[in-house]
């Protein structure tokens, strides 16, 4: 008896903080694959860099024998300030020499990496008033950037996501959420063949260096704004168009950027993931709001009416399909 009362307790418990467990396993889990991924890359890349060192110690051994007139303190005050250019995008190499990393097309290129915060980091501003600027820059930049690319995928996505669901479900009659899944599935398809697949193909041939992997790693590091930067198109030794082949790359990357977001919102848009995510959020206190209207006495009866048409409405607006839905089915009946 007293088990089954202390099981019931038990549940009971876990019942009522169902969100705050659910949160804690999510801290959890996401500390632990930090920790994965910090010892798979360990595993995977110390013996690189160790080979690399090894190899970088024996040819300065070797430069130093072979010019005993050099001492080893010019030679690294030499490679320090080489280092240091090339932390700026400028090399000492005599083949790159060619290429100017703030003429006009390269310059539209940095800035537009750096509102997009990708930040590849191979050009980065040399002067104080440039550094200064690209504060100021991305302060106002970066908000209007987000408010510039959610309005885009906002109305992509009307057209590209909810209509064609809609479509589906209400001419043929397919319930709405395996049309939304199917869709999800083939717009993703669709979205990786012209933005991975395709520009890889494309990067593999253009860059001399690069093979299909290297190209489909920069695809995916620029369009998911990692840019680490060790892969960046155009900077090679005369590289043929090279404006016209940044604009393009800049394009690229904008519209690459915006079909991830239209694919990222169809995809938060379906009704499992909106169940699964609830499981991890802070269910409100209906009590409380109730309470909270209740005491503002200033509101008349028609201005609480008003408001609750207006919540009501924001609820169809925010869940997906249902407001476009609604209009379809009101307009049918009418045109009979």
């Amino acid at each position: 008896m007293l088990q089954s009362l202390a099981g019931s307790s038990c549940v009971r418990l876990v019942e009522r903080h169902r969100s705050a467990w659910c949160f804690g396993f999510l801290v959890l889990g996401y500390l632990l694959y930090l920790v994965f991924g910090a010892v798979v890359f360990s595993s995977v890349e110390l013996p690189y860099e160790d080979l690399l060192r090894q190899e970088l110690r024996k040819l300065k051994r070797r430069f130093l024998e072979e010019h005993e007139c050099l001492s080893e303190q010019q030679l690294e005050q030499f490679l320090g300030r080489v280092l240091e250019a090339s932390n700026y995008g400028v090399s000492v190499l005599s083949n790159a020499s060619g290429n100017w990393n703030w003429d006009f097309t390269s310059a539209l290129f940095f800035a537009s990496t750096v509102l997009s915060t990708t930040g590849y980091g191979h050009t980065v501003p040399l002067s104080d008033g440039g550094k200064a600027f690209c504060i100021i820059y991305s302060v106002i930049g970066i908000p209007f950037t987000l408010l510039f690319l959610t309005a885009v995928v906002q109305r992509i996505t009307v057209h590209v996501t909810r209509r064609p669901v809609l479509y589906f479900h209400i001419r043929w009659g397919f319930p709405k959420q395996v049309v939304a899944i199917v869709h999800a599935v083939l717009l993703g398809f669709v979205t990786v063949s012209c933005f991975f697949f395709i520009p890889a193909a494309v990067f593999s041939v253009l860059e001399d260096d690069w093979n299909f992997l290297e190209s489909f790693y920069f695809c995916f590091i620029s369009l998911s704004t990692i840019g680490l930067g060790d892969y960046v198109p155009g900077e090679g030794y005369n590289q043929k168009f090279r404006e016209l082949y940044k604009i393009g790359i800049t394009c690229y990357l904008l519209l690459g950027l915006i079909a991830m977001l239209v694919v990222l919102e169809t995809f938060c848009e379906l009704h499992e993931l909106k169940k699964f995510r609830k499981m991890f959020y802070v269910k409100k206190d209906k009590d409380e709001d109730r309470v909270h209207i209740i005491e503002h006495d200033q509101l008349s009866f028609s201005s609480i009416t008003d408001q609750a048409a207006g919540m009501k409405e924001d609820q169809k607006q925010n869940e997906p399909f249902v407001a476009t839905q609604s209009s379809a089915c009101t307009d049918g009946p009418a045109n009979h």
